[in-house]
């Protein structure tokens, strides 16, 4: 079994020289001579684009979210290819300021679990707001967390089934379990795998377009 926790350096907590420091230590993420190469990528149709773009709405509206999961593993390959695949995201002057941390070991898991839990019961009893606690209510959340010993993966989500989890108050306790530098900071934890068989989710349903689109 494997989890995946997604971390962030913080920009205030990055060493940077102070502005009177030696302007020659101030180093860019990527050379300054890195040279340009050619960016040609292929060229579809109106036909094509429309085609693509609603295969692609019709994919993504098929994923849901779940707390129940199958705790069939998945192929190692799998895994590395998310990844990759996460790699391959944006960021400001090409620093690419994460890291995927995967705990496999059973007793590592069980202790994120417990770490997990105990703040999530101060989020719902004492840090959340009641409303918020309240929306919670149709899904069954609880401060319980077992998808956390459950999923075979923490990992962000690729054609299988996940569940985004943020929680609150946890990231310094958890770096400190996973012996990560301060400078990093907890962003994600992404339970992933297939779901239950016996997996239920609620039938919901999204809004429509014009309420959630502006045409300026």
């Amino acid at each position: 079994m494997c989890q995946n926790v997604n971390w962030q350096l913080l920009p205030e907590e990055r060493e940077f020289p102070d502005e009177d420091d030696d302007p020659d230590l101030l180093v860019p993420a990527i050379a300054e001579d890195t040279p340009q190469v050619p960016y040609q990528p292929p060229k579809r149709s109106d036909y094509e684009l429309l085609q693509r773009s609603q295969e692609y709405y019709e994919l993504m509206a098929k994923r849901r979210t779940v707390r129940s999961f199958s705790q069939e593993t998945i192929p190692q390959e799998v895994l590395d290819n998310i990844i990759r695949t996460a790699g391959t995201a944006p960021s400001g002057a090409h620093t690419e300021p994460w890291t995927f941390v995967v705990v496999q070991d059973k007793e590592t898991k069980e202790a994120i679990r417990y770490i997990v839990e105990e703040e999530e019961e101060l989020n719902y009893t004492m840090r959340m707001s009641r409303q918020w606690v309240t929306d919670l209510k149709p899904f069954a959340t609880k401060p319980v967390k077992p998808y956390l010993t459950d999923a075979p993966v923490l990992l962000l989500y690729c054609g299988l089934v996940a569940l985004t989890s943020t929680p609150l108050n946890c990231s310094a306790r958890l770096r400190d379990l996973l012996s990560r530098p301060a400078t990093e900071r907890l962003e994600l934890l992404l339970p992933i795998g297939r779901p239950h068989e016996d997996c239920t989710v609620p039938d919901l349903q999204r809004k429509a377009l014009d309420e959630i689109i502006v045409r300026a």
